[in-house]
């Protein structure tokens, strides 16, 4: 595989749409979260990423409202703006055992301690993963496009995160990007192991 440093939006927005195909699991009761919580300990790598309701007035910022965290199949999206941080979670976040994967994490983790107080544990970085790979591009779009030649919409990104009732496009985007992130990393770990890569000479230009 020819890994490229870069891609543009023009190829990128041409590229087939990716999205997380698996069952997707709505916790927004401290029950639901515990039991969430309890089912992803026996993976040892899962997936992981946030989302806040956008603020469209100036000062105004709101709390973390969902927490998705994806293993291959299952994605579990959990309330957090319903439940809080509660201790089921707070204690996934911060076990040494199961590896976190996700994009811009220094910013989830800044975001959710304004919910509670935790040590994160066991995390990758794909900013950073990726580096060695030769890949200059920081957004997970382009990251994904790079790896798989397949775009990840963003449309529901600035949609209430604490609507009463998440729709189903706001669920299948929020498990697409906490699954995106765990595939990028089994993608990276399956090149790395096999050798079976070369990285792109020449520098494209940025767009």
């Amino acid at each position: 595989m020819i890994i490229k440093r870069t891609i543009d939006k023009e190829t990128l927005n041409e590229l087939p749409k990716a999205f997380f195909q698996g069952q997707i699991h709505v916790a927004q009761t401290p029950t639901e979260a515990e039991k969430a919580v309890e089912y992803l300990k026996q993976y040892p790598i899962v997936g992981i990423d946030s989302e806040t309701r956008p603020s469209f007035s100036k000062g105004k910022q709101y709390k973390v409202a969902l927490l998705q965290v994806s293993t291959p199949d299952h994605c579990f999206l959990f309330r957090l703006n319903l439940t809080g941080l509660t201790l089921p979670v707070i204690t996934l976040l911060e076990s040494p055992s199961i590896t976190k994967v996700g994009l811009s994490l220094h910013d989830d983790f800044m975001m959710l301690h304004k919910r509670a107080p935790f040590q994160p544990r066991a995390y990758v970085e794909l900013q950073e993963y990726v580096r060695p790979f030769g890949i200059q591009d920081k957004s997970l779009q382009k990251i994904y496009g790079i790896l798989f030649n397949e775009k990840i919409s963003k449309t529901q990104r600035l949609s209430n995160w604490e609507a009463p009732v998440l729709t189903e496009p706001q669920k299948l985007y929020a498990a697409t990007d906490a699954w995106a992130c765990l595939n990028i990393y089994n993608r990276l770990q399956e090149l790395k192991a096999s050798g079976d890569f070369q990285i792109e000479e020449k520098v494209e230009e940025r767009d």
